[in-house]
């Protein structure tokens, strides 16, 4: 899932706080953004096929 909401990528040098936007570029600064959000899992995880295995029995 994508997330919509982005993040100025230099924030830490141009700003004092993270500035967010919808926009590819930062309003402020002009800088490229990037996506705010984490990856939501990583497809690598060793123990990954363990826990969707124990959710599914749970169920």
């Amino acid at each position: 899932m994508k997330s919509d909401i982005r993040v100025c990528s230099a924030w830490h040098e141009a700003h004092d706080r993270p500035v967010y936007t919808l926009s590819e570029s930062c309003p402020d600064c002009g800088a490229e953004t990037v996506n705010s959000a984490p990856a939501p899992f990583d497809p690598t995880d060793p123990h990954g096929e363990y826990r969707r295995a124990l959710k599914r029995r749970n169920r």
